[in-house]
């Protein structure tokens, strides 16, 4: 008669993913983190040297940061206590810690694994303090997020921040090794596919056994192997790694600006077309555009900005997917444009003397004088009105008079259209010291 237990499949022989079935045992096992695990690792120098503190593992999806956590435990002979941030609350953390309490007690030590511990709120993540510092729990957290954004300031302070790397596709590549041994016979693709499942991980060691177990699984022993185009029929391709609210958002963010601040049109592109395949709001696009126009470009190309809020336009009045195009060309334009912060620098150089020197008025010579005292005392006397000088230009001083010595703040650059401001600034310039002799 069947058991409760083995009618839930929970018998020791009931099926186990490709990627259950090949976790490491050891933490030499594990591949692609040679500078945590690795013989000059940090976590094998910490192991070596007999002292394990909290640590927080922060990495991608597939990384190996679970199997990493539960190694430890194995390998230190600490009891594991297994949470996960998503379906724990205050009562588990409680159950928990009298858990690990009473094993001290009693002589013995708790590594207490919490997954996505950044879903913990800040009096949960502070739960944990006092049994940190007392030594009831070693603390292991893992996170896909920075925990500088996510974790409070006092765990962080009493925890070492690891660091995993996405899988490189030499790693990926020793685990599709590992199951092709495990399974006994080769994974049924031809160079290019096997190349392409590679490329579809993105990274994520679980994701490439999952995706090779659906192929074992649909390509018998002794069937032939399956190209490229056959193997998108039969593996979805996976979404991209990127949550428009959180980190990635960013990264994505800062390598379109810096490729196009880099005059590189075809990293811009690319950088560009990963944010619309994570679903990125395409106006936000069209704002970042428009600052690139203004931060980066400038008044060496003066038409940047007018390009960007065209392409924004022709956005709103063709929608999704035609209008793409138009933020496309915009991205184009802004990374071959010739590129200058002149305006962007000497703005903000402006804006810290205009808060330090606040309170002065302008010269009296530039002021108009409505009534006959302000007249009197010297308002507007002996201004020149540019447009009646030869030159269309007076070379008054607009500054206050506080300020003895005139400053500078716009230094345009010998490039782009700001080539020609500046000649256009010394020629004016020119003319001032001459009417100061």
């Amino acid at each position: 008669m069947t058991n409760l237990f083995e009618a839930a499949g929970l018998q020791s022989g009931a099926p186990r993913p490709l990627a259950d079935r090949l976790r490491p045992t050891t933490l030499a096992e594990v591949v692609g983190q040679d500078k945590i695990i690795g013989p000059e690792g940090t976590l094998t120098r910490m192991l070596a040297s007999g002292r394990l503190g909290s640590l927080i593992l922060w990495g991608p999806p597939g990384s190996g940061k679970t199997t990493i956590a539960r190694l430890l435990a194995s390998e230190t002979k600490l009891e594991l206590e297994q949470l996960s941030a998503i379906f724990s609350g205050v009562q588990d953390l409680r159950k928990a810690f009298d858990r690990a309490k009473l094993r001290r007690e009693q002589g013995k030590g708790t590594l207490l694994f919490v997954d996505e511990i950044h879903r913990f709120n800040r009096s949960q993540q502070d739960s944990f303090l006092p049994y940190m510092e007392d030594g009831t729990i070693t603390l292991v957290g893992a996170t896909t997020e920075n925990p500088s954004f996510e974790l409070n300031a006092a765990v962080l302070s009493r925890a070492t921040v690891l660091t995993l790397e996405r899988h490189g596709d030499q790693a990926l590549e020793a685990l599709i090794q590992r199951a092709e041994k495990l399974i006994g016979r080769p994974l049924p693709l031809d160079a290019s596919a096997r190349e392409a499942l590679v490329g579809m991980a993105d990274g994520d060691g679980r994701t490439v056994l999952n995706m090779a177990e659906e192929i074992f699984a649909a390509v018998k022993d002794g069937q032939p192997q399956i190209g490229r185009d056959q193997l998108t029929k039969l593996v979805h391709r996976r979404a991209p790694l990127y949550d428009k609210n959180r980190e990635g958002h960013y990264n994505l963010v800062s390598a379109l600006h810096k490729s196009v601040r880099g005059s590189d049109p075809d990293a811009a592109l690319y950088w560009f077309c990963r944010m619309l395949e994570g679903g990125e709001n395409r106006l936000f696009l069209a704002r970042r555009l428009v600052r690139m126009a203004v931060e980066d470009i400038g008044l060496a190309d003066p038409r940047a900005l007018a390009v960007c809020n065209a392409a924004k336009d022709a956005f709103d009045f063709l929608g999704s997917p035609e209008g793409e195009l138009a933020l496309a060309q915009a991205v184009v334009y802004l990374a071959t444009a010739p590129k200058s912060n002149a305006v962007y620098t000497d703005f903000k150089a402006a804006s810290r003397a205009a808060k330090e020197t606040g309170s002065v008025a302008p010269p009296k010579i530039i002021l108009n004088a409505p009534t006959k005292l302000m007249e009197a005392e010297g308002y507007g006397d002996g201004y020149q009105y540019d447009h009646d000088t030869p030159e269309g230009f007076s070379g008054q001083n607009y500054f206050p008079d506080e300020m003895p010595q005139r400053p500078r703040y716009y230094d345009p650059p010998e490039r782009g259209f700001e080539r020609d401001i500046r000649k256009r600034l010394a020629y004016w310039e020119n003319l001032r010291r001459q009417q100061l002799k």
